[in-house]
C-alpha cells in the first residue's frame, strides 16, 4: 500500500447491536469493490472479518477486525466492531481508531440495547455518526414509524437521505434524496418531508448559509453535498441510509453515501499534549510532530502479538526510533503492516489517518502513545461478572499465568485479581458469555483447561462493645516449659477515627508505643508498666495479635475496626519465650473478643443501574429483595434513568443475568466498593453453620 493523502482516507467503525448484519455488510462492501476475491458468508464460516474459531463457531464477532477497500478515489479503513454489550471494550477502542461511526440498525428489530450504547460512545468519542438501516426487505415494514422511533430516540439531527423503493410491495432498490431524477412515486414516505429537515440540519453548521437561508435562498443538491460533511462533523446531521444485504439492495448507494458523509481525519477535532503538558489541536500534518496510539492488541498464533496503531499527526516509518517517555528508552519500530482482516502486507510508512499494525513489540499495549505528542487515555468500563478459576492440572499453573497475560493484552475489559483474603484467583469480565468465550479461547489457543466456581465473599469480623481479659499459656512436659501471660483491653475503633487524636495519654495514661495497621483499621497500644512483659517479648506479642486479626474469631475472616491495649502480663525467667507470648497474645484476643459482641461484616458496593424509564420500578422492587438501599435516580438521557443504590456484594453475583431479564437486555450497571456493614444476625448464623459443615466435611 502506498501512503494515501490524508484527505483521501476515511476511517470508519461499523457498530451497533448484535445480529444486525455488520459483518455481512463488510463482506459485501469488500466484494463489490473487488478488495477480496470470491463470496463470503458469516453463516458458512467464510466471512472475511470473523476468522477466529470462536467467531466461526458462534456466528458472532468477538474482537474488532480491520479491513479496507477503495471507492471514488478514497481509501476506506473499516473496523468491524462486535455487536453484543459483552464485548463493548473492543467497540470503544475501535472508536479511537475511527473518525466516523456507522451504526447499523435492524429494520425489523428496531433500536436494541447496544444501539443506544454505541451511539452514546460515539458521541463521547467526538466522531461523526451515520445510521445504516439494514433488512429493509422485512415484510410489512412500517418505514415511517421506524424513522419516527429513531428520531425520537437519537434526536432530530437524524435525517434519512435514502428510502426503500417498492414494486408490488417488494423492495427493488433505494431512492437517494439528493437525486433529482429519482422516481419517488413508490417510496414508503414522502421524501419532501425530510428534504427540508436535511437542508436545515446541513446549514446549521455553516453561519454564512444560515444567513442566506433566512433571506430566502435554498441550497441546491450540490450545495448540500458540500455542506453535509461539515454538518456530520458538528453533529447537526446524522444521515440515515437504507439497504438490504440479503437482497443486495442499496449496497452501491451505501458506498456513495459513505463517500459523501464519512469524515476525513482533518474534520475530527482532537487534542494532544506536548512534552511541557500544554494542549495542541492536531491538524493531520504529515510533516508535523508524530501523534500515534495503539488502539487494539491481538494475539495471533503465527505472528504472536499484533499492535494496531492509528496515526493522527506526523508520519510513522518502519525502523524509526521513537523517543521514550517517563524514563523509557527510545523505542525502535519494526516493520509496519497493512491489515486486511487476518492478511498482513509489509509497508514502509503511515501518515495521518492511516491504520497499521506492528508485530512482536512487547513494549506496546492498548492505549500506548507513540511519538512526541500524547493522546488521552482510552476509558474502558469495569468488568462486573467474576468467577474464581484454577487450572484442572496443578502442572498448568505456570501455563495459566502466561495465558492470562495474553488475555489481558487483548481485552482491556478483563481483570485478573488475586484475593489475598480468600486466596482465590478471580477472573472478571463483562458477562457470563464473555467469560465462557474466554474459557473456550484458553482451551483452543493455549491448550489449557480451567475449573471455575463462585468466588467467596471477603467477609470481615469486628466487635460491638469494649471488653477486657487475659490468657495464660502454660505448658510443662519435662525439661524447659512454656509460659506467657497477656492481659488486654479492647474496644471498637470506628472507621475514620483520627489516630493521633484518639491514641493520647488522656485516653491511655500508661501508653508507651502505638502501632496502627491502616488496611484493617487495627490499632494496638503498648501500655506495659514495669517489666511484667519484658520488652524483648513485645514483638512476639504483636505477632500474636496480628495472627488472630488475620484468623478472626467467628468464621475465619479477618478482624477490623478494633483497638487493643496490652496493659499487663506475667513471665517466667526460664520458661518464657517468644513462642509462648505469641500464643498467649493470640489466644487472649480470641477469648476477649468473644466477650465483646463479635459480629460478621459484609462488603457493601455502590451501584449505578441505568435502565429505560419504564423499568425503574422493577429495579426498585428487585433491589428490595437484595437488601439494597436506594438513594435516588438520575436522568441518563435517551429515555433512560440511573438508579443509585448501596447493595451487599453477596447479593450481586447473579445481578447481570437478572438485570438483563428485567430490562430485556437494555440495562447496564457499574459498581465500586463502598464500606463494610454488619451482616444481619440470621444470615450470620446461617453462614457460620455453613462454615462448620464445610469444616466437618
Amino acid at each position: 500500500m502506498a501512503t494515501c493523502a490524508t484527505e483521501t482516507v476515511r476511517d470508519i467503525v461499523l457498530c451497533g447491536h448484535g445480529s444486525t448484519g455488520k459483518t455481512s455488510l463488510i463482506d459485501r462492501l469488500l466484494e463489490i469493490t473487488h478488495a477480496v476475491d470470491g463470496t463470503h458468508s458469516v453463516d458458512d464460516g467464510t466471512s472475511v472479518c470473523d476468522f477466529e474459531p470462536e467467531e466461526k463457531a458462534h456466528h458472532l464477532s468477538i474482537e474488532a477486525t480491520l479491513a479496507h477497500f477503495q471507492h471514488q478515489g478514497l481509501r476506506f479503513n473499516v473496523i468491524d466492531a462486535p455487536g453484543y454489550p459483552d464485548f463493548i471494550g473492543h467497540t470503544i477502542s475501535a472508536m479511537r481508531g475511527a473518525d466516523t461511526a456507522m451504526i447499523v440498525i435492524d429494520a425489523h428489530a428496531g433500536i436494541a440495547v447496544n444501539t443506544r450504547r454505541v451511539f452514546q460512545e460515539a458521541e463521547k468519542a467526538g466522531i461523526g455518526r451515520m445510521i445504516v438501516v439494514n433488512k429493509i426487505d422485512t415484510e410489512h415494514l412500517d418505514f415511517a414509524s421506524l424513522m419516527q422511533s429513531i428520531r425520537e430516540t437519537f434526536g432530530q439531527a437524524c435525517v434519512p437521505i435514502s428510502f426503500p423503493r417498492l414494486e408490488n410491495g417488494a423492495i427493488v432498490g433505494v431512492v437517494d434524496i439528493l437525486d433529482e431524477k429519482a422516481d419517488t412515486s413508490n417510496a414508503p414516505i414522502d421524501p419532501a418531508i425530510y428534504k427540508e429537515s436535511l437542508v436545515e440540519a446541513a446549514i446549521e453548521a455553516d453561519e454564512e448559509w444560515m444567513e442566506r437561508y433566512f433571506e430566502g435562498e435554498v441550497p441546491t443538491n450540490e450545495d448540500l453535498k458540500a455542506l453535509i460533511p461539515k454538518a456530520v462533523a458538528n453533529g447537526t446531521l446524522i444521515p440515515i441510509v437504507c439497504c438490504s444485504i440479503k437482497k443486495a439492495v442499496g449496497i452501491s448507494e451505501l458506498l456513495d453515501a459513505m463517500a459523501l458523509c464519512s469524515l476525513p481525519p482533518s474534520m475530527v477535532h482532537r487534542k494532544a499534549k506536548n512534552g511541557d503538558g500544554s494542549e495542541i489541536e492536531l491538524s493531520g500534518d504529515p510533516d508535523g510532530p508524530l501523534a500515534a496510539q495503539v488502539f487494539q492488541t491481538r494475539i495471533d498464533p503465527f505472528v504472536q502479538k499484533l499492535s494496531y496503531i492509528r496515526v493522527y499527526n506526523g508520519t510513522l516509518r518502519k525502523d524509526m526510533t521513537l523517543p521514550g517517555s517517563n524514563g523509557r528508552k527510545g523505542l525502535r519500530i519494526g516493520q509496519l503492516l497493512d491489515v486486511q482482516a487476518n492478511h498482513l502486507e509489509p509497508i514502509d510508512e503511515a501518515g495521518p489517518g492511516d491504520i497499521v499494525a506492528v508485530a512482536k513489540m512487547e513494549q506496546l499495549h492498548t492505549g500506548t502513545n507513540e511519538g512526541e505528542l500524547e493522546l488521552p487515555n482510552i476509558d474502558f468500563p469495569q468488568p462486573m461478572v467474576g468467577v474464581a478459576i484454577r487450572p484442572k492440572s496443578r502442572n498448568d499453573e505456570a501455563k495459566l499465568s502466561v495465558a492470562l497475560h495474553k488475555l489481558l493484552e487483548e481485552d482491556p475489559t478483563i481483570r485478573i485479581e488475586h484475593d489475598e483474603e480468600t486466596h482465590e484467583l478471580v477472573l472478571r469480565g463483562m458477562s457470563e458469555l464473555h467469560l465462557s468465550l474466554i474459557q473456550e479461547k484458553l482451551a483452543r489457543r493455549d491448550h489449557l483447561e480451567i475449573e471455575t466456581y463462585e468466588p467467596r465473599v471477603p467477609f470481615r469480623e469486628s466487635i460491638t462493645f469494649p471488653a477486657h481479659g487475659s490468657y495464660r499459656h502454660k505448658k510443662q512436659s519435662g525439661g524447659r516449659g512454656q509460659f506467657g501471660e497477656v492481659h488486654i483491653r479492647i474496644q471498637p475503633l470506628p472507621q475514620g477515627t483520627e489516630i493521633s487524636e484518639f491514641a493520647t495519654k488522656d485516653n491511655f495514661p500508661s501508653m508507651k508505643h502505638v502501632h496502627y495497621f491502616e488496611a484493617m483499621n487495627f490499632l494496638w497500644i503498648d501500655s506495659i508498666v514495669g517489666a511484667s512483659i519484658p520488652g524483648n517479648f513485645m514483638p512476639a506479642v504483636e505477632k500474636g495479635l496480628l495472627d488472630r486479626v488475620h484468623k478472626g474469631v467467628l468464621a475465619g475472616y479477618p478482624l477490623q475496626d478494633l483497638c487493643v491495649e496490652v496493659h499487663y502480663g506475667k513471665h517466667h525467667p526460664v520458661d518464657s519465650s517468644e513462642t509462648a507470648f505469641r500464643i498467649a497474645a493470640s489466644a487472649a484476643l480470641r477469648e476477649v473478643c468473644k466477650q465483646a459482641g463479635p459480629q460478621m461484616l459484609e462488603p457493601m458496593v455502590d451501584m449505578h443501574v441505568t435502565v429505560p424509564i419504564d423499568c425503574v420500578g422493577d429495579v426498585y422492587s428487585d433491589m428490595a429483595t437484595r437488601r439494597g438501599q436506594i438513594s435516588g435516580t438520575q436522568d441518563a438521557g435517551a429515555n433512560m434513568q440511573t438508579v443509585v443504590c448501596v447493595v451487599p456484594l453477596a447479593e450481586t453475583s447473579s445481578y447481570a443475568r437478572a438485570l438483563s431479564s428485567l430490562t430485556g437486555g437494555q440495562g447496564s450497571y457499574s459498581m465500586s466498593f463502598s464500606h463494610y456493614a454488619p451482616l444481619p444476625a440470621h444470615l450470620q448464623d446461617r453462614h457460620r453453620q455453613h462454615i462448620e459443615e464445610d469444616d466437618e466435611s
